[in-house]
């Protein structure tokens, strides 16, 4: 009976010579793929917001990033003043991409860093 070795959660069946056995590796790291690939859709489909300005200037992005609505309250909006208005906006969509960043590395959580070093193999 061989002992399999658990390092950081990931059970390996150790092959000859001590080393991880090619075919857990191969399982473990399609199971992760697998993983990623579904963490992936669902943060496509979530929309994420992002404000300036007390709320004045409202962006929408997907959980990947893109823009997807903008909504910019009257009152901001001066003829005179084209320099705020563009800057809130910058604010606004920097605010919703930092926002989504920050549910996909919740969403990732460890699946995005790989196996980190959990194979047991040198420099992995």
């Amino acid at each position: 009976m061989q002992a399999r070795t658990r390092t950081r959660g990931v059970a390996v069946q150790p092959g000859p010579g001590g080393m991880p056995n090619i075919q857990d590796i191969l399982q473990q790291a399609q199971a992760m793929q697998e993983k990623l690939a579904s963490a992936q859709q669902e943060l496509e489909d979530v929309e994420v917001t992002g404000t300036a300005g007390g709320g004045m200037v409202t962006a929408t992005v997907s959980g990947a990033g893109e823009l997807v609505a903008l909504t910019i309250d009257p009152k901001v909006i001066d003829p005179e003043d084209g320099e705020t208005l563009a800057d809130l906006v910058i604010a606004a969509v920097r605010d919703a991409n930092s926002n989504a960043q920050k549910l996909a590395e919740e969403k990732m959580g460890g699946l995005a860093g790989g196996f980190g070093g959990a194979l047991g193999l040198p420099g992995f």
